[in-house]
């Protein structure tokens, strides 16, 4: 039987003067030729030794886009002589996946192996993803999966559990002149740019080797008599949009990166993260209520007003609306930075919540208890209460832990900021339950 996706040509050969993108005409022929991601390609990484001990497992390629998911894929199929499929997981159902396992099954039976590479492999549902677990297992295909979410979030346990995760990074500014180097040899010149310029159009690229190379060929497209300095290339090219998802993985590593450099006081770090994460289109009452989740968390009563100007400068927000309304968000973040750092009581409230879960329903002890009948007043009901604003000090000592129960130490201050005072009243009234047997 005729199939249908042996005749996928993994670098077709294009009509005499047919136009072949910058980014086909350099693409790597071998491994060794791939720009970048040495740590899973040397010989210590994670493909590296695979290969080098003659076994290929299935794998997750997770990275940005542009990094070469795609191009290490078919690299692999042809260094492990497989047939190389490719298959988005946007255009893909049930039926040409179907489709692809009859043939991949019939591959084997003449004694050739399949390397299925799926990309954007996050998209397909459960069920689909359960649909590969078989083939897999029984060797029909080695599945490479490409993805630009975390696989954690993404993919099915019972798939993870199968395949080896490889992280890819981004293209560093070297990488990309490596790249753009490649692409003057190939074209045969250099590109029509002052060095400010040229180091301007790679950063431009923000990671994405596709991108540079894109880039690369719109200049050098131009006719110029000049080389083009940084305003002029500005004016021609637009920057590449930063990589951002609002409900992706890039969104909890940029919230995570705000809120440690707020736990971390470093108010530059902060400002710079909220702008990132401004400029990738976040909603800005998203931002707020984090803040706000930050100064309670890291701050706490070290500086009792820091909640309060959160909370300020989110109604400012909402006034105001955007752009204005941000100053007062930065601002907040500003102030939390600086602002001297305690988690005692989150501390003590998990602590405390920790104690209630181990103790259970324990009763309050009888002298602390309402007594609103005269049948609870006889069975004892807030006989021995003492009453703290009778105390000469103000402060009686009693115990107010069920009885029985050993007392615990929840909340312990920081000798920082409002907290310290607070530290001189507690170990005040320590030493005073220790003198009246409170």
């Amino acid at each position: 039987m005729a199939d249908l996706f042996d005749h996928i040509d993994p670098q077709p050969s294009a009509a005499p003067g047919a136009h072949r993108p910058l980014a086909d005409r350099i693409r790597p022929r071998h491994l060794s030729e791939v720009i970048g991601q040495s740590h899973v390609l040397g010989p210590d990484g994670p493909l590296g030794a695979m290969l080098a001990a003659g076994s290929l497992s299935s794998l997750i390629l997770w990275g940005p886009p542009g990094v070469g998911k795609t191009t290490i894929a078919r690299l692999l199929a042809d260094q492990t002589d497989r047939a190389f499929i490719q298959i988005s997981a946007i255009f893909s159902g049930v039926p040409e996946l179907r489709k692809v396992f009859e043939a991949a099954a019939l591959r084997r039976t003449q004694g050739r192996g399949t390397l299925l590479f799926v990309d954007e492999i996050h998209r397909f549902n459960k069920a689909q993803q359960d649909s590969f677990l078989p083939h897999m297992e029984d060797g029909t295909i080695l599945l490479v999966g490409a993805t630009t979410e975390n696989p954690s979030f993404e993919l099915n346990a019972a798939l993870l559990s199968r395949a080896q995760v490889v992280v890819l990074n981004r293209l560093d500014l070297a990488e990309l002149e490596r790249l753009a180097q490649r692409a003057e040899q190939e074209l045969g010149r250099a590109l029509p740019l002052t060095g400010p310029a040229r180091d301007a159009l790679l950063t431009m690229a923000d990671g994405d080797g596709r991108a540079a190379l894109n880039l690369i060929e719109q200049a050098m497209a131009w006719k110029l008599s000049a080389p083009l300095g940084p305003d002029e290339l500005s004016r021609r090219l637009m920057r590449r949009a930063a990589k951002y998802d609002k409900s992706g993985d890039e969104h909890y590593n940029l919230i995570s990166a705000l809120h440690k450099s707020v736990r971390g006081s470093d108010p530059d770090a902060a400002l710079y993260w909220l702008a990132r994460m401004l400029e990738g289109g976040e909603d800005p009452r998203y931002l707020a209520r984090r803040i706000t989740r930050m100064a309670v968390e890291d701050i706490g009563l070290a500086d009792p007003a820091a909640q309060r100007h959160c909370l300020d400068a989110w109604a400012l927000y909402e006034r105001l609306g955007s752009p204005e309304g941000e100053l007062a968000l930065a601002q907040a973040v500003i102030y939390l930075a600086l602002a001297p750092k305690s988690n005692a009581g989150y501390a003590a409230y998990k602590a405390a919540r920790a104690e209630a879960r181990k103790t259970g329903s324990l009763m309050p002890p009888a002298h602390i208890l309402n007594a609103p009948t005269a049948l609870m007043k006889d069975q004892g009901y807030g006989a021995g209460y003492a009453y703290d604003h009778d105390a000469e000090d103000g402060f009686s000592g009693q115990n107010y832990f069920p009885d029985g129960m050993k007392r615990p130490v929840l909340y312990t201050p920081v000798e920082r900021g409002f907290e310290r005072e607070l530290k001189k009243r507690l170990d005040w009234f320590v030493s005073q339950r220790a003198k009246r047997g409170g």
